[in-house]
């Protein structure tokens, strides 16, 4: 029997993917960023590049598996991305605080890229965050009910 998708998984859906475009639209400033400091980025950039998109692409094929209801899928995207993900995207300025920067300070010398960079992070966590919680409301969690068929 299939079930009609709930509004919060569709959410979630949503969210997930703004999460994945703000990871590629952050990827994409750090290779605009290498490529106009005029540094010999070259191959190993490529490379890094190819990589991230595997990724992406792997993690969207999670996102739609998700929202057909694969209770795996969930789990992998709440250790995945939520866990690990979100945790890689928060070292960055936690060790930059922990080396006696403040906040007052960050947003002296800030550069269109940085400034793209810092809000682009902001919408990924935040939209990384509400997914996780549309994922495990109420009508979510009756979907991923195992006894439920989904297509």
């Amino acid at each position: 029997m299939n079930k009609r998708i709930p509004s919060d998984i569709k959410k979630s859906y949503l969210l997930w993917l703004v999460a994945i475009g703000a990871g590629v639209f952050e990827m994409a400033i750090a290779v605009a960023q290498t490529l106009s400091s005029g540094s010999e980025a070259g191959f190993g950039l490529m490379i890094q590049v190819g990589i991230r998109s595997l990724i992406f692409a792997a993690l969207v094929y999670v996102i739609v598996k998700m929202q057909r209801g694969k209770r795996w899928a969930r789990i992998a995207l709440t250790v995945l991305l939520g866990g690990i993900g979100t945790v890689s995207l928060l070292v960055d300025p936690i060790q930059w605080l922990l080396e006696g920067n403040s906040l007052d300070t960050a947003f002296t010398g800030m550069t269109v890229f940085s400034s793209l960079f810092g809000i682009s992070r902001f919408v990924h966590i935040a939209a990384v965050i509400a997914a996780i919680i549309f994922m495990y409301r109420p009508a979510a969690n009756q979907y991923f009910n195992p006894i439920v068929s989904h297509s």
